[in-house]
């Protein structure tokens, strides 16, 4: 008994610190980005892959690293992933020029995906259907703490220590989780062991992926990106064409065909990770470049948000132990929806007390939204899938994060091109960030209907693998 706890003390740990990882360098970076311009004088649009191409390398992976997991044993992919991304932390922290920053943060993206695509199946795992909404609120929190940190913390670094020195506070995290997941969390938790990995499926998914989401960014940069987005929409036709013939896939699709929870839950999640995660990235830009904040004062402002995220989360987690989820995450993305319409008229005399209050409401409807809906996805299989369940549902998010970051990025390079961000381009940034933020508030409100369309996870609809 006493060996059960301390696996489940250390397991949540665990989580709880890789989860802690990806939104807060995602928040931290966000604020370096203008002194990383400056640096090595690069243009907005170079700059914007800076965070776009981490999350499209985690994207890409997910799926491959979840199921390898799977097979293999998901402890020696987080063990794997977690080397990986101290290495690259270090890397990103030693980078000479913007190219080699977007090199390395590939890296640093491969092994998100490895984390990523274990650390929650092998929480799942750990935890039985009774508790797992409480500890998934837990370490909802985590995210949202690892956000609230993000601008505060990312913006003290930067300001007083230098954009590089977020990379190396990265690497220690990422050494503390390393450390426990070697000596504490015994087991593997393979869940498919002998079954065959899909090497064919892994190719077509991770060039799918790529060539889509580079395509759709760059299509005002590039002419040669219509064909990218092309291309990468053939592929991954013939990924999901292929994923339906073979009798081990990479994805399973009958848990989308056969499970409408499963299926409306991830559908769910990607579009509400599509209108919201570019918000911290635009208005880090906007209360810099517009309004003339430093990065200190910036963070202060974006910790709004994210601090009533980490609060609500727990709350809204156990909440959904009782409540069905698609109800709570329902509301909660029609708060979202709200908050971003609302940002839609934001300008340069908008005040900052009417920022704040934005943001908490955008905060308030984004954790009454993420635990539930998690919470919906992976009780809605049965343990065997759990790995690959938490894949697609990370696989979700990165991509949703990908394609909103993608989106930003086209818009504000329709604005000003590839002009450096300074004062003289504030009043294009700003007509481009109120435009993103109307895309994002119409993509958010045709959420809610996908949320609300999955149906009752607690009047005992049949799981996949029973």
């Amino acid at each position: 008994m006493d060996q059960e706890k301390s696996l489940k003390k250390y397991t949540l740990i665990i989580s709880i610190l890789a989860t802690f990882i990806a939104p807060f360098m995602s928040n931290a970076v966000n604020m370096s980005i203008p002194a990383i311009g400056e640096k090595f004088n690069s243009s907005a649009f170079l700059l914007s892959w800076v965070v776009s191409c981490y999350l499209l390398a985690s994207a890409a992976l997910l799926l491959p690293f979840g199921r390898l997991g799977d097979i293999k044993g998901r402890r020696k992919i987080l063990i794997g992933g977690l080397a990986t991304f101290c290495i690259s932390s270090l890397l990103c922290g030693s980078a000479w020029s913007t190219q080699s920053l977007i090199a390395f943060r590939v890296l640093q993206g491969i092994g998100s995906a490895m984390i990523f695509g274990t650390a929650m199946a092998i929480l799942t795992a750990v935890y039985p259907p009774q508790e797992r909404g409480r500890v998934l609120g837990i370490t909802t929190a985590a995210t949202y703490t690892g956000l609230s940190l993000g601008p505060v913390l990312g913006g003290v670094l930067n300001q007083r220590l230098g954009w590089e020195s977020i990379f190396y506070f990265m690497f220690l995290i990422g050494a503390i989780a390393l450390y426990l997941t070697v000596t504490k969390l015994k087991g593997e938790w393979s869940g498919a062991g002998g079954e065959s990995f899909d090497k064919i499926g892994a190719l077509l998914c991770m060039v799918g992926m790529v060539t889509f989401i580079y395509g759709f960014s760059s299509l005002d940069a590039s002419p040669w990106a219509k064909y990218s987005l092309l291309f990468g929409a053939m592929v991954m036709i013939a990924f999901i064409m292929y994923e339906l013939k073979i009798e081990q896939p990479l994805l399973n699709m009958k848990l989308f065909s056969s499970n409408v929870t499963f299926a409306f839950s991830n559908l769910a999640a990607l579009i509400n990770y599509c209108a919201t995660f570019a918000v911290s990235y635009l208005l880090s830009l906007f209360l810099q470049v517009v309004k003339g904040y430093n990065s200190e004062t910036a963070g202060l402002i974006l910790l709004s948000q994210p601090i009533l995220m980490a609060l609500l989360s727990p709350f809204a987690g156990a909440l959904s132990d009782r409540v069905e989820p698609r109800l709570v995450s329902s509301w909660g993305m029609g708060l979202t929806t709200l908050g971003l319409f609302f940002f839609g008229f934001i300008s340069s005399s908008t005040p900052v007390w009417l920022l704040v209050a934005n943001l908490m409401l955008l905060g308030t409807g984004f954790a009454f939204f993420s635990s539930p809906n998690t919470n919906a996805v992976m009780s809605s299989v049965t343990k065997q899938f759990y790995g690959i369940a938490s894949s697609t549902l990370g696989t979700m998010r990165l991509t949703g994060q990908a394609i909103s970051m993608a989106t930003a990025t086209l818009v504000i390079d329709m604005f000003i091109g590839n002009a450096q961000l300074s004062p003289a381009v504030a009043d294009l940034l700003a007509k481009s960030i109120k435009l993103s933020f109307i895309i994002f508030a119409v993509t958010c409100f045709c959420g809610v209907f996908a949320s609300l369309a999955r149906g009752n996870v607690k009047a005992g609809e049949s799981k996949i693998g029973m």
